[in-house]
């Protein structure tokens, strides 16, 4: 989700924000699947998907069939819709109001000084820690039990993504000997910066009808990467997880780069481990201490030799000589050992999960699930819940022309289980026994889910990586993805899940090597061309309203789409499923060319407006209250005509549009030089219009819009405001006028939040949206 820039001389790219995929996997114009009949999906219906509450966290339904119930009404959206806008602010429609709850830096000890806004504040343990993002809101009783229905007392987990971009308002002075050819870090600095990762479980309560954090709250807690965990599931124990921490490869510190979420239906949290290679550092010759496997694996994350690690954290000389919290940032070969147990040569691996976390107990020790295997994980998804059926989680991998994935449970949901003793042996029992799946987007709009694990041959029999056991294929699940013909997919990011009909929503953020044939991404993998999933190339021009091919900054699928998928049947467990394009991302004139002839009519395919038009959509989520998909951007190819935002739209059902072909011009206008027009079929949903889908927020400048979470009853939204101010130069750190943004406490579109005023160094947020005349949000 993070684009990764830095604030020192040394900028560097996050290796997860490459293509690191070198497999041959079709691209779809080659593969055409046996098809499954539209009506034998629909006439499942959506009854198999009707749920009741059972209490606690569980769901369950029965039926379906012809004896399904009628579908709700889907949502009418309620709201004049908002601009778009350049100013530093939130903004919200005409009767909400935005109210900060919750941003960097912020105590959750009473212990623990308030935010002063000079960059001197420490131990972020017990504080806020940086760039908000996956969240959920789970509900707590008068007596602090569980519950599925508090609307005026509950715990939100908040994931805490990177720190790049806005690390220099961490200090005084910004960051200390970040540059390559620098000392060491100090260890002061590094401590702090280490910290603000992670997620972060507070107690919030309804006062006066609005929520705040309970400060004393004995509920309160900090994950970050030092705190210890244990592995489950196949990989535990494994030797590719064994370090000087844990030598026998059962347990690690803490998770980095935690990005999107998901939950359980036994009411915990899972937060998802992203872009996790670009924190390592290795050896300039580390590569000759390395089996080929090694090699091979290692060039699939994207850490290189010689990488230096994005904050340099592995060159902090600690105070305690015995102390190797620094050290373990290092992922070279440095000791005499042939397993790794006296180094910290595999740390990278102990990387990449799905941590499951129980909100309710702040003693209780996460656990990274590594049956869901290990990748940029964006979030992690559940299906409806079904008693008697399996679960199933959708996990997307976030990087050009990586892939979507599911996981599956060899248990069957039980009611029993919503309201468990022990939640996280509740989560042992579902998530560390069950089948990892990576999907295939045949041509035809069907979709095949591909098994990974050995009893794949083409996992099993590959030549170009020989995975010695199910370990080995999780650990290193991109390769088993690669072997088994996964579909290269353009940044496939958050997932949802519709709670009325059970249909997937994936976000795709962007790609700018699609259809870029000929020509290399930076890791020097061919670039995929157009296919019937990702059927758009195109010029934009950022800074010019209007396509004109001499002006263009970027090229191929510059604004992204939404994939929605139906399992076949509506069985979670499905091995085969539909897919169609729920929307694809555009500017409202895209189409028109500086001379207002419609020059390719292949980019504004969902008829997007000046009400709806976006660039790269990155989070999507369902509100169970009133139905509404709420989508958030996370942008750089737009900026020029407005700052991020959150729009709310009308689900749909897969089905509800048609094939379409789309015609692309090879330099996005006919007449220049190029190798002509490239059409391709695909499938889209129903094209959009003002009523159905609206803008619904913009946010400050330099931040994305991510996370979503709602009370039960829908009449209060939270979402984050990540990392405004993120363009603003470490050099210009002495000097707030020169600073990007400074929300939010300059008070723009929120109550004025924290010091600093109209010179307050800019924060990460959790924003709380309700409507002036307390109704469900949106409607």
């Amino acid at each position: 989700m993070n684009n990764f820039p830095t604030a020192s001389a040394d900028s560097f790219t996050d290796p997860d924000d490459f293509d690191n995929n070198p497999s041959h996997n079709s691209h779809l114009q080659d593969v055409m699947a046996a098809h499954i009949g539209r009506r034998q999906v629909l006439r499942s219906g959506v009854g198999a998907l009707a749920t009741v509450g059972l209490g606690g966290f569980g769901l369950t339904a029965c039926g379906g069939g012809d004896d399904a119930p009628a579908p709700l009404l889907p949502p009418v959206l309620g709201f004049t819709a908002v601009s778009k806008d350049l100013v530093d602010r939130v903004t919200v429609p005409a009767g909400y109001t935005a109210t900060v709850l919750y941003a960097t830096g912020d105590s959750i000890d009473p212990a623990v000084t308030d935010y002063q806004n000079n960059g001197s504040d420490s131990n972020f343990a017990r504080r806020s820690g940086d760039q908000h993002d996956g969240m959920h809101y789970f509900g707590l009783t008068t007596d602090g039990q569980a519950t599925l229905n508090s609307n005026s007392r509950a715990l939100m987990a908040i994931n805490h993504e990177a720190i790049n971009g806005t690390v220099q308002f961490m200090h005084p002075n910004g960051q200390t000997n970040i540059s390559s050819s620098a000392g060491p870090r100090p260890e002061a600095e590094a401590l702090k910066e280490v910290e603000a990762h992670g997620a972060s479980v507070i107690e919030i309560s309804k006062t006066a009808g609005i929520f705040g954090v309970v400060k004393a709250s004995t509920f309160n807690r900090r994950v970050t990467p030092r705190t210890p965990m244990v592995f489950s599931g196949p990989a535990k124990g494994s030797a590719l997880l064994k370090t000087k921490y844990s030598p026998t490869g059962i347990a690690t510190r803490g998770m980095i780069g935690n990005c999107a979420s998901g939950y359980t239906p036994w009411g915990t949290y899972l937060t998802c481990e992203e872009n996790f290679a670009g924190f390592f550092r290795r050896g300039s010759a580390d590569d000759a201490l390395r089996t080929a496997k090694e090699r091979t694996a290692f060039k699939r994350i994207g850490l290189a030799q010689g990488a230096g690690g994005g904050q340099r954290w592995a060159t902090v000389v600690p105070a305690d000589s015995t102390n190797t919290e620094y050290a373990r940032w290092d992922a070279s070969v440095l000791g005499a050992s042939t397993d790794g147990t006296d180094d910290f040569r595999n740390t990278h691996n102990t990387f990449g999960w799905v941590v499951e976390i129980d909100p309710y107990n702040p003693a209780s020790t996460p656990v990274k699930h590594t049956a869901l295997g290990r990748f940029a994980h964006e979030g992690a998804w559940p299906s409806n819940p079904v008693v008697g059926q399996p679960l199933a989680w959708y996990m997307g991998d976030d990087s050009r022309s990586e892939y979507v994935y599911k996981y599956v449970s060899n248990a069957l949901w039980s009611a029993a289980d919503a309201n468990p003793a022990d939640r996280l042996a509740t989560g042992a029992k579902y998530l560390d026994n069950g089948t990892l799946y990576a999907a295939k987007f045949n041509a035809d709009g069907t979709g095949t889910w591909l098994k990974l694990d050995l009893s794949n041959s083409a996992i099993s029999g590959n030549t170009a990586y020989a995975f010695s056991d199910l370990a080995d294929v999780l650990v290193n699940a991109r390769l088993a993805a690669d072997a088994a013909g996964a579909t290269k997919c353009d940044r496939p990011e958050w997932t949802a899940v519709n709670p009325r009909n059970g249909e997937i929503y994936i976000t795709m953020t962007e790609n700018p090597d699609r259809g870029n044939v000929g020509s290399t991404s930076s890791n020097n993998v061919p670039n995929p061309d157009v296919d019937p999933a990702f059927p758009r190339y195109w010029l934009d021009n950022k800074g010019v309203s209007t396509q004109n091919a001499t002006a263009s900054v970027s090229k191929g699928d510059v604004n992204g789409q939404i994939m929605r998928i139906r399992e076949t049947g509506n069985f979670a467990a499905s091995a085969t499923f539909n897919w169609d394009i729920y929307l694809f991302a555009s500017q409202a004139t895209a189409d028109i060319g500086l001379d207002n002839v419609n020059y390719q009519a292949n980019v504004n395919l969902s008829g997007l407006t000046a009400v709806n038009d976006l660039s790269k959509p990155d989070g999507c989520w369902f509100s169970k209250a009133s139905g509404i998909l709420w989508i958030e951007t996370d942008d750089n190819a737009y900026t020029d005509v407005s700052n991020c935002m959150l729009l709310a739209a009308v689900p749909g059902s897969y089905g509800d549009g048609g094939k379409i072909t789309v015609v692309n011009q090879a330099n996005g206008k006919p007449g220049t030089a190029g190798t002509g027009p490239v059409s391709v079929d695909t499938y889209a949903g129903k094209k959009m219009n003002d009523t159905i889908f609206k803008r619904f927020l913009t946010a400050p400048l330099g931040s994305e819009v991510t996370g979503v979470a709602e009370s039960p009853d829908g009449k209060a939204l939270f979402i984050n405001i990540q990392h405004p101010g993120e363009n603003t130069a470490a050099a210009n750190i002495g000097d707030p006028t020169k600073f990007e943004s400074h929300w939010p406490g300059n008070g723009a579109g929120v109550t004025a939040y924290g010091p600093g005023g109209s010179t307050a160094r800019p924060r990460s947020a959790t924003v709380m949206i309700t409507k002036n005349d307390g109704g469900v949000i949106g409607l």
